[in-house]
């Protein structure tokens, strides 16, 4: 079975290199970049990647999507520039890729924040569909949060993705506030509305979810700062919403 690798970028210079280095094993390796300014391209390139440079952002899904189109493997694996496939996880793929029982298959990411690796938080195992039958799944047109629709079965494989999504607290804090902006506007083209206390609901709630529920106390004061910065997304994401609805 042929496999495709699909990864969009945009700045990533700093985390392309070693990505493609984990999927070296792939028949295929395309890379979808939405205008990087620094040398993500070259360094695709670099790795044996073909490149597609795209002229807008249509948001994850949509990218994706582009991407998918683009393949010409039997299976699919979708990755993010700042994530890794591990040698467990290269060995696994290849091995059900030899004799497939299902036509997707789920993969558990393991992610670090501000030097600790996270199990609790509800940031693990964070099990995602990635690998799947090309004429099997589509990407959600979702701005943000994108998933894989399947049609079929989906399985799950053994061992994870290294995750590494956040290189500061100022990288975090600036993505709460991108993907609170597009999940907002999302939600408000969606017909969704909230009243003017609805921020500060969805705000508390989310973290008592994180911190006591997805027992973030047991991450030391990593998981302290990412139930607040969830609950801080959150309040965002409804007052955009709000905000939205009041001017328009």
């Amino acid at each position: 079975m042929k496999l495709s690798v699909i990864v969009i970028t945009k700045n990533e210079a700093g985390h392309i290199g070693a990505c493609l280095d984990s999927v070296a094993f792939a028949d295929e390796i395309i890379v979808v970049d939405s205008g990087s300014t620094d040398a993500t391209c070259d360094l695709a390139r670099q790795h044996g990647a073909r490149v597609i440079v795209t002229e807008d952002w249509p948001g994850f899904g949509p990218q994706k999507n582009r991407a998918l189109d683009l393949v010409t493997g039997d299976w699919v694996l979708s990755i993010d520039a700042d994530e890794r496939v591990t040698p467990e996880l290269a060995l696994s793929i290849q091995a059900v890729l030899q004799a497939p029982d299902a036509d997707a298959y789920r993969i558990a990411r393991l992610s670090t924040f501000c030097g600790r690796w996270i199990r609790h938080s509800g940031w693990w195992p964070d099990y995602v569909v990635r690998l799947f039958r090309r004429d099997a799944g589509r990407f959600t047109g979702a701005t943000v949060h994108e998933r894989v629709q399947v049609r079929g079965r989906t399985d799950t494989l053994e061992g994870h993705f290294l995750h590494y999504p956040y290189a500061s607290l100022e990288v975090f804090i600036d993505k709460i506030n991108r993907y609170s902006t597009e999940a907002a506007r999302g939600a408000f083209e969606q017909g969704r509305r909230t009243s003017l206390l609805g921020p500060f609901g969805h705000a508390a709630w989310t973290f008592i979810r994180h911190y006591l529920l997805r027992r973030g106390f047991l991450d030391g004061w990593q998981g302290l700062v990412l139930a607040g910065m969830a609950a801080t997304g959150s309040f965002y994401r409804y007052v955009k919403l709000y905000h939205l609805g009041r001017t328009r």
